[in-house]
């Protein structure tokens, strides 16, 4: 498994509006879009009673890593099960699909229905709510649009409507309350080995600082 560079930038809406404009000149829209150029992500965030994950985060922690449950435009059809993990500043990700009742099993905390030795991810997921304690412990909402380009494999993203919930048991239900997170939007760049001069080009923001922004963290700190 490879890792890949991950960079973060807070922009304003300025900012979104005149890189996105560059960008549709270089770069596909994602073929996941399905409104206003997008589409909407619902995830549902691991951690323990010690928030872990969280602490890992706002500590710098140079290798760390999070469990996550995922879904797109409220099709709960299909849901993911993500490892998201960082070491030495490069970015890794495992995923596997769970069905809509193993995740309701999760939710009802029903846990066994992850004991599977032929999905090592699910496995080790199991392995860890039992020896770490992980637990659901927050919803994550927000609007993504995307652009691919394929040359380093970039795909640039920007993040907005981040909005949460810790009623974590309505992660199935597309009518679940939930509040706003940030007043953002935030720009992700992540690529292979290198990032083509082109796209350095059209992402050029002035002065705006990197970030280490995670949703998850300021879900949890609303």
């Amino acid at each position: 498994m490879n890792g890949r560079h991950e960079l973060k930038h807070y922009i304003n809406a300025s900012d979104y509006a005149q890189l996105r404009a560059r960008l549709c000149a270089v770069a596909k829209p994602d073929g996941n879009a399905v409104e206003d150029g997008g589409y909407t992500i619902r995830s549902l965030y691991f951690d323990n009673y010690s928030d872990k994950a969280v602490v890992e985060k706002l500590s710098g922690q140079s290798r760390r890593e999070k469990f996550r449950l995922r879904y797109y435009n409220g099709d709960t059809s299909f849901i993911r099960l993500e490892k998201k993990s960082k070491a030495n500043r490069l970015a890794y990700k495992e995923d596997t699909t769970v069905t809509t009742e193993q995740c309701a099993a999760l939710l009802a905390g029903e846990y066994k229905c992850l004991k599977q030795p032929d999905v090592p991810l699910l496995m080790e997921f199991y392995t860890k709510i039992y020896y770490q304690n992980l637990r659901p412990r927050s919803i994550v909402d927000y609007h993504r649009e995307a652009y691919i380009y394929r040359a380093g494999n970039v795909r640039i993203t920007f993040d907005s409507r981040i909005k949460t919930s810790n009623s974590v048991v309505g992660f199935l239900n597309p009518n679940l309350t939930t509040i706003p997170a940030a007043n953002a939007i935030i720009m992700e760049i992540k690529y292979d080995g290198f990032l083509p001069e082109i796209i350095r080009d059209v992402l050029q923001i002035g002065n705006r600082n990197q970030t280490e922004f995670s949703k998850y963290v300021v879900a949890r700190l609303v």
